[in-house]
């Protein structure tokens, strides 16, 4: 059994008191790649989720995709789910000829708060799910190569085999842990270290086919998030910042010629995400600017989340 040494990273205030904490594991580098910032096992396996739809695009188009930049930032998306960006995966489907009922992710109703409401009672569809970008770029890559369509999440499958070896060569680490993310798509599991190496790599790299995708991410976060996300306004703030969040509380940040990080939460809570990305930027001299998150106590603020002073005491140094 995995056992997990992991710091705090966020404290829950109320009333003046810490009522509660979050657990997890951050790193951060500069950008030559010296550590600024280890909190918990930074060596440990875990499962980078959603974190690195870059570096399985990057496969993609190393392997024939072509798309105007919008596109292809969706491919790297967990998208909220708003109507263009599901009509944006149409379009991706429709350069090879193909539509919706190609999509073999799991169905699911819009990531985004208010699109999801807006969907009501209708049921969940692939084209709806945050990942349906990446799928239909999965797809597209999968018949312009005459690779299989049906099998295209396998493991074993021509795809999926140069993702991995694509997230591989980044990251200096070879896979040796494999499952399922909730999408579907094989799930390949890194270090901490190792994911924070292939990001940095990734948003460094002279390879004109990462600088293309990094590229189109950081142009058109809206398409890369959605509209009032965490992911879109700290990229908005900041120009050139790349940041993705993956589910299970895993959150990656990069910017070119400056430095990179990533967490992940020991809880798989994400409701800190804010205030601990304003704090780790921070280390790399970056001001976000985030509101803290406010704890509500008979409908006032009371508290907040706020990032842990191991944090916060190191970055005032």
């Amino acid at each position: 059994m995995q056992s997990f040494h992991d710091e705090i990273l966020l404290e829950v205030i109320r009333g003046g008191m810490v009522e509660s904490v979050h657990h997890g594991r951050l790193l951060i580098i500069d950008s030559n790649s010296n550590d600024l910032l280890s909190l918990g096992d930074a060596e440990q396996l875990i499962y980078p989720r959603s974190a690195i739809k870059s570096i399985q695009a990057s496969a993609m188009v190393r392997a024939g995709l072509t798309l105007d930049p919008k596109e292809l930032a969706l491919v790297c998306a967990s998208h909220a789910g708003s109507d263009f960006h599901q009509e944006s995966a149409l379009r991706i489907l429709a350069t090879v000829g193909l539509t919706e009922s190609a999509l073999r992710n799991t169905p699911d109703k819009p990531l985004g708060v208010t699109e999801r409401r807006e969907w009501g009672d209708r049921e969940a569809s692939s084209l709806a799910a945050n990942c349906s970008g990446k799928h239909a770029g999965m797809v597209a890559t999968s018949a312009i190569n005459g690779w299989d369509l049906e099998s295209y999440k396998n493991q074993d499958h021509p795809l999926q085999l140069l993702i991995r070896e694509e997230f591989e060569a980044l990251a200096g680490e070879k896979i040796t842990v494999t499952s399922v993310d909730g999408c579907g798509a094989p799930l390949f599991a890194i270090s901490l270290r190792g994911m924070v190496r292939a990001i940095h790599q990734i948003t460094h790299s002279e390879d004109p086919i990462h600088r293309q995708v990094v590229e189109a991410c950081t142009k058109f976060p809206i398409m890369f998030s959605g509209k009032g996300r965490v992911v879109t306004e700290a990229m908005e703030r900041v120009p050139g910042l790349l940041v993705k969040d993956g589910a299970e509380g895993v959150m990656i940040a990069s910017i070119r010629g400056v430095g990179t990080l990533a967490w992940k939460m020991s809880d798989g809570s994400n409701r800190g995400d804010r205030p601990l990305l304003s704090a780790s930027l921070s280390h790399l001299g970056i001001t976000l600017g985030f509101d803290a998150v406010p704890v509500f106590g008979d409908g006032k603020v009371v508290g907040e989340i706020r990032a842990s002073k191991l944090l916060t005491d190191v970055a005032s140094r």
